[in-house]
């Protein structure tokens, strides 16, 4: 049985360990985790092709000749639902519907993708940030692969890329602390510590919902 009745939302900035600090979050209350996992729903769900998804993945793409050129190739059936639409479109609402189905079978942990925002709402929602040190994020993204000398570059493209495709979709600003329950900091912490912080604030957070409700 889950250990919580919330449905918690991760947005990130690269490098901060989001998507780790997610899962270790998910793991400890015992709930579905999502992320790249979203993909798939939606893909399901919506008869588009998961490769598009992927490809569009987190990426406002606002080029109608890219969205005519490439939807054929998005695998609906007839008559379906998004097909007047321009691809970046259809696919942002398909995720939006997989993240409120999602949100409504229960309790889950979902990351990025503007689920913060779609999911606002949600009466069991808590909206969560992490952040980290441009050090720290930056040493996370030579791990993984990057050109240590291009390695800050890499970090400021992907924030730009997450806050544009967030902007875009949404009514609100990426990375405003005043859209977010909490702001956690992992460079201070370190992943387990954020984790601690996020388990007490949630069972806090729903201790003072009961309350009030009696």
């Amino acid at each position: 049985m889950a250990k919580t009745n919330s449905v918690i939302t991760i947005g990130r900035q690269y490098g901060s360990g989001g998507r780790a600090i997610g899962r270790m979050l998910a793991e400890r209350l015992e709930v579905p985790y999502y992320d790249k996992e979203l993909l798939t729903e939606a893909a399901k769900q919506s008869g588009i092709s998961e490769e598009l998804f992927e490809n569009l993945d987190e990426r406002p793409t606002r080029s109608l000749l890219f969205s005519l050129v490439t939807g054929a190739q998005t695998g609906l059936s007839e008559g379906g639902f998004y097909m007047d639409m321009p691809l970046n479109h259809r696919v942002f609402l398909a995720q939006f519907d997989a993240i409120r189905r999602i949100a409504n079978e229960g309790p889950c942990v979902l990351v990025g993708r503007c689920a913060d925002y779609v999911l606002r709402d949600h009466p069991n929602l808590i909206s969560v940030f992490i952040k980290a040190d441009m050090s720290a994020r930056v040493a996370r993204a030579i791990e993984r692969g990057a050109d240590p000398l291009k390695a800050e570059d890499v970090v400021r493209k992907a924030d730009k890329q997450r806050a544009s495709y967030y902007n875009y979709y949404s009514t609100s600003t990426w990375a405003d602390i005043t859209n977010y329950d909490i702001c956690v900091d992992s460079s201070r912490l370190g992943y387990e510590g954020a984790c601690d912080l996020l388990a007490d604030f949630i069972a806090i957070r729903e201790k003072r919902v009961r309350e009030a409700r009696k």
